[in-house]
């Protein structure tokens, strides 16, 4: 083959299901020509050095190569990657399967695809079909928080519009995402071994404490806010709750915390009130 010859299509195509992950057709696709998936990918575009990349970081050139490979459309190929979502968003964005959608697995066939929407942990609800997502083992575990379900799928749609279409109110929901999974110091201090299970979020939904105790649930750190699903809609409603009460709610939340991390509660609030979209009328402050 001539050097910078335009790139071959493949003989076979396999069409991609809708909202498919890239790394998943490219995946399909290795295994129809029975090589590694890696090898698929580099064999398309040599530069990139994982599947992951290829779904974070697609550039517009190499959208138009792989196009070219598959013939497609470069849009649609895009559209199956993270390329466009928020950089802020990105750490919800997880490296395996969260979640599926029993409503649409079930009308799909052998090999299963994943789905964009699996990866994402700002979901509760399938955008398909609008049902409730439930654990990739297929495990229904009722949430301890269905008194906060409509808070929560609010919360889920301000994650959603920041992440997939750049839309924020006054702040950005993720932003409040991380500060809701600070470590927090209750009143009267608990024991030294109880302190891990503390967090933000706890002040303002306040069954959180008892069923992390409970379950021993070592929620995530604001580094990676992805929640398991029966937990997910405690953070989701919190978020919900922050961005309505507006941003007296943050400067009360820090009188929650003590030492370092109450320095870097209240400079990221500040922050963040700095640059607000638009001036909010003072609320009065509800939980639900």
């Amino acid at each position: 083959m001539m050097e910078n010859a335009p790139p071959r299509q493949l003989p076979v195509r396999l069409p991609p299901v809708a909202n498919e992950l890239l790394s998943s057709w490219i995946a399909r696709h290795a295994a129809f020509y029975a090589v590694p998936p890696l090898v698929m990918l580099r064999h398309c575009l040599p530069e990139v050095r994982s599947l992951r990349a290829a779904d974070l970081h697609l550039s517009v050139d190499q959208a138009i190569r792989l196009a070219g490979m598959f013939a497609t459309e470069p849009a649609g190929v895009r559209r199956m990657t993270f390329t466009n979502v928020a950089q802020s968003s990105r750490r919800l964005i997880a490296v395996r399967p969260q979640q599926s959608c029993p409503n649409c697995s079930a009308r799909r066939t052998e090999p299963e695809p994943t789905l964009r929407s699996q990866l994402v942990g700002w979901r509760l609800t399938c955008p398909a079909c609008r049902g409730l997502f439930r654990d990739t083992d297929g495990r229904e575990l009722p949430s301890p928080f269905r008194q906060y379900r409509a808070a929560a799928i609010r919360g889920e749609r301000l994650l959603d519009d920041e992440a997939e279409h750049g839309i924020v109110t006054w702040t950005s929901p993720t932003e409040i995402a991380r500060l809701l999974l600070m470590r927090r110091i209750p009143r009267p201090i608990p024991r030294e071994s109880d302190l891990w299970r503390f967090r933000v979020l706890g002040a303002i939904i306040p069954d959180l404490d008892g069923i992390v105790a409970a379950e021993q649930e070592n929620l995530p750190t604001p580094a990676s806010p992805i929640l398991r699903l029966h937990m997910r809609p405690a953070l989701l409603a919190g978020i919900a709750i922050v961005e309505r009460a507006g941003p007296e709610m943050l400067r009360m939340l820090r009188h929650h915390m003590v030492g370092d991390n109450r320095f870097r509660f209240t400079d990221t609030t500040e922050r963040m009130i700095a640059q607000a979209h638009w001036p909010r009328p003072s609320v009065q402050l509800q939980l639900i």
